[in-house]
């Protein structure tokens, strides 16, 4: 015999399994389907009954929305879920575990923003509240509208303090600051010496005969003065 086997043979072996134990856990295992089983059937005939709700629902002619009462999250599953094959609008209010209710509407009566605001705070709506809303949106809207309306009145009407064509008429004349109005244009005088007659108009070789002849003309003035000093002396 291998050491293997000596160990496995020294070894306690693991405790058996008595007819009663099988047997309680063999109920128990019956009993939990049994519940599993007993659920799905209660289920089932609440989906038929919020089926049966809902298709009354869509064939009353009068009947805009229903309030189903405050439930758990796997009945209000369920609504949804038959809401959503039935084609009509399902929504959710309330605090979970309190209150959690779902609400649902036709098509043709989808709730408005205001009206879910209203039902999330969990307030009550009703046709004097959605009067009450649709005055004041529509005095917002008014007000926006005429403020715009003003805005752009005072934009068309703006006349600027000044007309610079006046402003300036007392230094360029009248009929100038008409005419620099209409347009502008490089004027070619600079002072009072058109700028044409400020262009040198020489050659090259005249401007440096030009130039020689001056310094012939300064050296000679420098010689002539010296005589004169040295005369004097």
């Amino acid at each position: 015999m291998d050491l293997l086997g000596s160990i496995l043979n020294s070894m306690d072996k693991p405790p058996t399994i008595s007819d009663n134990q099988k047997a309680l856990m063999k109920k128990q295992k019956e009993e939990y389907q049994k519940r599993q089983k007993a659920e799905a059937e209660r289920l089932k005939v609440f989906r038929e009954k919020v089926e049966e709700k809902i298709n009354k629902f869509l064939q009353n002619g009068d009947a805009k929305e229903y309030k189903f009462p405050p439930m758990d999250q796997i009945h209000r599953s369920i609504i949804h879920d038959v809401a959503e094959v039935a084609n009509i609008w399902a929504y959710s209010f309330g605090e979970e575990g309190i209150d959690r209710h779902i609400v649902i509407f036709k098509r043709e009566y989808a709730p408005s923003e205001d009206q879910l605001n209203t039902l999330r705070r969990g307030e009550e709506w009703n046709e004097e509240i959605a009067k009450r809303l649709a005055e004041e949106k529509e005095r917002r809207a008014k007000e926006e509208q005429e403020a715009t309306s003003k805005a752009k009145k005072r934009k068309d009407n703006f006349v600027p303090n000044s007309y610079y064509k006046d402003k300036y008429r007392h230094l360029i004349g009248k009929e100038a600051a008409l005419e620099a109005a209409r347009k502008t244009e490089a004027n070619s005088s600079y002072g009072y010496v058109p700028s044409e007659n400020k262009k040198d108009q020489r050659s090259i070789e005249q401007t440096l005969a030009d130039i020689r002849a001056k310094k012939r003309k300064l050296e000679t003035n420098i010689e002539e003065s010296k005589d004169k000093d040295d005369n004097v002396k």
